[in-house]
């Protein structure tokens, strides 16, 4: 009897180890400019936000004797009309509008991943349900619907955290879902339904690892609205006004009338802070999208025209 011919050796088609994958993308990110600069930002804000009890101390809300006074030698960015110190309330902001925005950020993208993961893998009935819940969810007004939310809970940080989830999940739940129906088609989707896998393990081992750029371009996405979102609130004097954040050091500044004033230094660091922390964030955002998209991709530099190449070389010969 005629031995069977060996097995062709393997060609090497199956992808990268997730090591691997994951220690190109950093190095990738590395390279990228935008990345870079919206790193520092983010890197500065956070350690002034951690080192907040060491460079200030003393409690910042604590009212001083004198009124509001120009930036100084004394006080590097002036006191409000309180006599507070402007730069102390900006950096212990910092803490509370940073942890507010990353947990709401990230509650609300872990909502929109089970909502779209459970509408592409169930379909029919589930997906219909959801899909209208999300629906529902876009078609409200996102601001009054913060300010009832928040108007009816008792105020804290954990009210906030708890409104921006509730008006924040669906939109990330949109672009999750559409991505994950178009994973839900491919071939090894299928190969692990044949194979008898557990609807869990091919959710969370097929197809949301061949989501992660989207994942995380929407999580970035979801803290700038949160950050954004909360210092609204507080500005609006929804939040707790107890809590010093970006956003009731503006409530405060305009309660206490410094933009009629031409008080620009007390309300001015905390608006700043908000924008570059977006700014930082977007152009993460920016920076990931080129590197998981092909087509953003910017071509490498041609070598340069003085360099011989082999056609020239050999017409020379």
């Amino acid at each position: 009897m005629a031995l069977a011919p060996p097995a062709p050796p393997s060609t090497g088609t199956a992808g990268p180890p997730p090591g691997r994958a994951s220690l190109r993308f950093l190095r990738a990110l590395g390279r990228n400019g935008k990345a870079v600069a919206g790193l520092a930002i983010l890197a500065i804000f956070i350690a002034l936000a951690l080192l907040a009890p060491v460079l200030f101390p003393e409690d910042p809300s604590r009212i001083g004797s004198g009124g509001a006074s120009a930036p100084g030698a004394e006080h590097w960015l002036g006191t409000t009309a309180k006599g507070q110190d402007v730069l102390a309330l900006t950096v212990w902001g910092s803490r509370s509008s940073l942890f507010v925005g990353v947990i709401a950020g990230i509650l609300a993208t872990i909502v929109g991943i089970i909502v779209g993961l459970a509408c592409a893998y169930f379909g029919k009935a589930v997906d219909d349900v959801l899909s209208l819940l999300t629906n529902v969810f876009l078609l409200l007004p996102g601001l009054p619907l913060l300010v009832i939310l928040a108007a009816f809970m008792p105020p804290g940080l954990g009210t906030v955290i708890i409104v921006l989830v509730i008006t924040g999940w669906a939109g990330s739940a949109r672009v999750l879902r559409s991505q994950a129906l178009s994973i839900r088609g491919k071939d090894y989707v299928a190969a692990a339904l044949v194979t008898g896998e557990r609807p869990l393990r091919i959710m969370l081992r097929e197809i949301l690892p061949n989501m992660a750029s989207i994942v995380m371009t929407t999580l970035l996405g979801s803290v700038i609205g949160a950050i954004g979102a909360q210092a609204g609130l507080e500005f609006l004097g929804l939040g707790d006004a107890n809590t010093i954040s970006w956003g009731t050091n503006l409530f405060w500044a305009s309660t206490d009338g410094s933009l009629m004033l031409g008080q620009w230094w007390i309300f001015a660091p905390s608006g700043l802070a908000i924008a570059l922390v977006a700014f930082a964030l977007a152009m993460c955002n920016y920076a990931v999208d080129e590197i998981t998209n092909p087509r953003l991709r910017k071509p490498r530099r041609a070598a340069s025209a003085n360099a011989p190449t082999a056609v020239t070389q050999g017409a020379q010969a």
